[in-house]
């Protein structure tokens, strides 16, 4: 058979094919391509079948080799493939094969395929040199396997990985040293430089260990420092809190907290000098307009003061369209610890109306319903009904 050539109309022979290239003269390039994917050699994506939903039977030949002699030469492959996704910083991958050859280790011995037939062994297998084999790879895979931990700061696995090195191999520097990095990253302090001091132990001149314990010392230097300031800023706290109690206490002002309270930001029941009980009280007041649903907030209400010294300020308010609240309209009620009512004299000093026994502070905020003197009655006899509903 002769083809045209498109330069010139002359005729030329095709070159024929090999025997078993002869199918894919009627395939595409991408059916071909997708047929070579299937092939190890050449696979750019992972097709384990033999596109009629079978296995690959290729590829699972070849995933077998991996699995073909001594345990440790097993090992041993994998370790390899393990060091080179290391070196690429393949950490993920790199571990995966670390995994592979530490479960090679505790596999139990896989029993012959009676349709292989008999296998002839040509090379007698010294048991003794090959558990030391095999002892070595799992001690580096081991170790390594903790570098990839480390690198993915999966700091505890690491850990783990150097503890079960030192089981097989108590000398082995990389993984004292790595435990210690791992341990210093978690900020187990102690753990940390007993690991480094051992290392440096069997190894006193090792740099990188001399390095880790300088970082040990400085870190647990911050670490004394800061547990020491936290320790002194608790002892303050306590020391604020318990001169708050006594002040308020000694004034006969009763106070009680509920599982409901409201976000008061920095406002809180202070003391002038915190460390003097004697000093002057300051409370957040929320003064209540209950018939017009309107509140004002006062941060810091000394109980020197009196209310009328605040109104004064207050009034008149914006939202009082009939000029109802003046200083001399609007009388003041304050919850009694038995769920009534007082009155709350305006003249009076806020430290002597909670210092009476009657009311309390709750949640550390002080709360005086304002209400126009001709609304105060049927106010209040809404509130007793309310009260028992």
């Amino acid at each position: 058979m002769a083809v045209q050539s498109p330069e010139n109309g002359a005729q030329k022979p095709s070159a024929d094919l090999p025997p078993a290239m002869t199918d894919k003269k009627s395939q595409g390039v991408d059916e071909v391509l997708k047929e070579l994917n299937r092939l190890p050699l050449f696979m750019t994506t992972l097709d384990e079948t033999d596109g009629e939903g079978g296995e690959n039977v290729q590829l699972e030949a070849l995933k077998a080799l991996a699995y073909e002699g001594t345990k440790a030469e097993i090992m041993e492959n994998f370790r390899q493939q393990g060091n080179e996704c290391a070196r690429a910083k393949q950490w993920s991958d790199a571990r995966e094969f670390y995994d592979k050859a530490i479960g090679a280790m505790h596999a139990p011995p896989q029993e012959p395929d009676p349709e292989d037939g008999p296998k002839i062994i040509d090379v007698e297998v010294n048991e003794e040199e090959e558990a030391k084999k095999e002892k070595d790879i799992v001690e580096a895979c081991y170790v390594n396997r903790a570098l990839c931990h480390l690198e993915k700061k999966n700091y505890r696995s690491c850990i783990q990985d150097c503890a079960s090195t030192l089981r097989v191999n108590p000398s082995n520097i990389k993984a004292f040293y790595r435990s210690g990095l791992a341990c210093l990253a978690l900020d187990k302090i102690t753990e940390a430089s007993d690991a480094c001091s051992r290392g440096l132990k069997l190894e006193p001149s090792n740099a990188s260990l001399k390095t880790l314990a300088t970082k040990i010392s400085t870190r647990q230097i911050q670490v004394e420092a800061a547990t020491k300031l936290r320790r002194e800023r608790e002892e303050r706290i306590a020391s604020e809190k318990a001169t708050l109690n006594l002040a308020l206490n000694s004034r006969r002002i009763l106070t009680r907290t509920t599982e409901q309270a409201p976000d008061l930001e920095d406002a809180a029941v202070k003391l002038e000098q915190v460390l003097d009980p004697s000093s002057t009280l300051s409370f957040p007041v929320m003064l209540l307009y209950p018939l017009h649903a309107q509140s004002d907030f006062i941060k810091a209400f000394s109980e020197k003061d009196k209310l009328q010294e605040h109104i004064e300020y207050i009034f008149p308010l914006p939202w009082d369209a009939d000029k109802e609240y003046t200083l001399d309209n609007v009388e003041a009620y304050m919850e009694t610890t038995t769920g009534g009512l007082i009155k709350a004299g305006k003249k009076l000093a806020l430290g002597k109306i909670l210092g009476s026994g009657k009311v309390e502070v709750i949640d550390g905020l002080v709360k005086m319903n304002i209400v126009p003197k001709d609304k105060a009655s049927s106010w209040i006899d809404e509130f007793k009904r309310r009260r028992t509903v």
